[in-house]
């Protein structure tokens, strides 16, 4: 073997070396990019699941109208009405113990 055979099959094998490598390189982006996608599309999976909601646990529609029931009950004992809330029960303890404060 001489020299310019030895240094062609050198050069050969450093192209195929580069070569490899950059096959490599561009394999990983793709198993980067494949991944991160599969990670945004389950996210957005569950974002939906838990908009939906299903049969054992709630959407959000479902769970903001809970909460809007919630705050109406609430607000319905915090205002004087019929009597029967709690805002009328603490009125009618304040006048009966009206005569209790020294002032």
């Amino acid at each position: 073997m001489n020299l310019a055979t030895a240094a062609a099959q050198a050069d050969t094998f450093a192209i195929w070396c580069g070569a490899v490598a950059a096959v490599c390189a561009v394999a990983g982006i793709l198993w980067r990019a494949t991944r991160a996608l599969h990670h945004a599309a389950r996210n957005v999976e569950d974002f939906v699941r838990d908009w939906a909601g299903s049969d054992e646990h709630p959407g959000v529609i479902d769970r903001l109208h809970a909460i809007e029931d919630k705050i109406n009950r609430i607000d319905h004992e915090l205002h004087p009405n019929s009597g029967g809330s709690l805002r009328d029960a603490v009125d009618r303890v304040d006048r009966r113990t009206e005569h209790l404060d020294g002032t």
